[in-house]
């Protein structure tokens, strides 16, 4: 039984950041009709609403910005934050949405999984309420793979226990009591993820060893829970269908190899080291992130690209540097630079990570198209509004291709601040989500008990 597990515990772990239970129709989008795909990036280290706030507005709208009163602006004519520029070609396709709040999640330094899936969450398992809201939007639109996520995991502590470069607990949740596991490395999800389709003959030989111990493994595993009863009867035949869904999905994969290997990541030696710098990093797990959208292995992906504890390095003009974000949080200057400028050359170097997908998904033609009509791609802080954060905000850049039912494009949003008339959550804004393709929930999150409004139910303003 305990070597068994161990086996068990690294199938699981190898198979790297993915759902384990096969993929649930819960909507028939037809066959000739492609999929939306969702890509959530998420950082560490708060987000001021205020850095979100075009420098030409005027000062009526600037005044009402401070008063957090509800007015949307259309975007036409106006400049983007020096910091967003590089997306400065798609602002027909962002979205600006300020004002919503996260106060029933974890906040301060770290959240978890709490910002995808709105409920207090720690390290422990038993935190963990349910499926945050990517799987639940992989569920929608099923794929090989369902969801995979990447981090850029801290050095030291939190999810990644020092194992930076490793497949451990990810940000995102399967399910009750149900972490998802990450991808620590452009290396390692390389490895995993296109191991099946390898032309390299010690890597095939490798898959088809783990290919032959899982079939022997998960048939043992259900004999065995037949001889067995009570809860460990219930155990054993959960890791023997875990077992059984990844042979599923390696059956699935192998069926779609050819078209996998036509969108082969072609990554640089420098982003399959061990030893990269944040910035390289970030660039290697957004081509890995293309690469498995625009070959149809999944259409969710999770990319935290960075966490308070991650290590900066790579950043312009001070490359050498380690920044430690904790200290820039606390307002801790880096050379010459104040720590309010810092946060903008990190928060750039994101930008110049979603121009890329963008520019490269506007790029594939897909039904009359591109593959960019059909995605939504979302931008925001792990932990809400700054360092010592408080979740009354949680400040969130959209941006959406020409086929979303959501009323989006072009316009900055701000809703009325915490605990006004009209005030809504994140649990408001995934429940819009949901709701707009295809998943009828009456509300999504747990609830705010600070709140005295109202706050059931998806954002009226946003559908269709």
């Amino acid at each position: 039984m305990s070597n068994r597990r161990e086996f068990l515990t690294q199938s699981l772990a190898g198979a790297g950041a993915i759902s384990l239970a096969a993929p649930t129709l819960f909507a028939d989008h037809g066959a000739d009709k492609p999929p939306t795909r969702f890509i959530f990036l998420h950082k560490g280290n708060g987000l001021f609403p205020s850095s979100l706030v075009p420098p030409t507005f005027s000062q009526e709208q600037q005044e009402a910005e401070k008063r957090k009163d509800a007015f949307t602006v259309d975007l036409d004519g106006h400049e983007l934050p020096e910091w967003m520029s590089p997306l400065a070609a798609h602002t027909n396709h962002m979205t600006i949405l300020q004002g919503l709040s996260g106060k029933m999640c974890t906040t301060g330094h770290h959240t978890w999984c709490s910002s995808l899936g709105v409920f207090k969450a720690n390290e422990r398992l038993s935190s963990i309420k349910w499926a945050t809201v990517d799987f639940e939007l992989a569920k929608l639109f099923p794929s090989p793979f369902e969801h995979i996520e990447f981090a850029c995991f801290p050095s030291g502590g939190g999810n990644s226990r020092g194992n930076i470069n490793g497949i451990e607990k990810g940000f995102s949740a399967r399910g009750p009591q149900q972490p998802n596991y990450a991808f620590g490395s452009p290396k390692i999800a390389m490895q995993e993820l296109y191991k099946s389709v390898s032309s390299d003959q010690t890597a095939q030989a490798q898959y088809q060893l783990e290919r032959k111990m899982l079939e022997f493994v998960a048939r043992s595993e259900g004999q065995l829970a037949n001889q067995l009863g009570g809860t460990e009867r219930v155990k054993v035949a959960n890791y023997a269908d875990a077992l059984q869904a990844i042979r599923r999905r390696n059956g699935r994969v192998e069926a779609m190899a050819d078209k996998i290997r036509q969108h082969l990541p072609q990554l640089d030696a420098k982003y399959l080291s061990d030893n990269l710098s944040t910035v390289d990093r970030q660039q290697g797990f957004t081509e890995m992130l293309l690469a498995t959208l625009i070959s149809g292995m999944t259409n969710v992906v999770t990319f935290t690209v960075d966490e308070l504890g991650t290590p900066y390095t790579g950043l312009p003009e001070i490359e050498g540097e380690s920044v430690n974000q904790h200290d820039v949080g606390h307002g801790k200057p880096v050379r010459q630079f104040a720590a309010t400028d810092v946060r903008k050359k990190i928060r750039r170097q994101h930008m110049t990570l979603i121009d890329t997908i963008v520019k490269r998904l506007k790029s594939v033609p897909e039904a009359g198209g591109t593959m960019f009509d059909n995605t939504m791609l979302f931008y925001f802080p792990d932990n809400g509004e700054t360092h010592h954060s408080h979740g009354t905000e949680w400040p969130f850049i959209v941006l959406a291709g020409e086929n979303t039912p959501l009323q989006l494009g072009r316009r900055y949003i701000r809703l009325p601040g915490y605990n006004q008339p009209g005030h809504r959550t994140l649990g408001n804004w995934y429940t819009t989500i949901l709701n707009a393709y295809g998943h009828p929930t009456p509300h999504y999150g747990s609830p705010d008990v600070g709140l005295s409004i109202p706050q059931e139910g998806p954002i009226e303003q946003l559908l269709g």
